[in-house]
């Protein structure tokens, strides 16, 4: 795989996880707390965390998986 695999994959991950992250985060605290506020931190941490480690999995899977 690729620079540009690695990166578009990347980039794919990480926006999906962060507008997950970002959908959770806003509904945890309108649900139990009564106001609706996103956790900025908490949603890039995890987008930036899964957009490395996803890419890199899959990467590796596929090595293997040629040998």
């Amino acid at each position: 795989m690729g620079l540009k695999k690695i990166a578009i994959e990347f980039i794919k991950v990480f926006a999906i996880t962060l507008l997950v992250c970002v959908g959770v985060t806003f509904l945890w605290g309108l649900v139990f707390h009564g106001i609706g506020i996103v956790d900025w931190e908490t949603s890039f941490r995890f987008a930036t965390l899964f957009g490395i480690i996803i890419p890199i999995i899959d990467s590796r899977k596929r090595m293997k998986s040629q040998k």
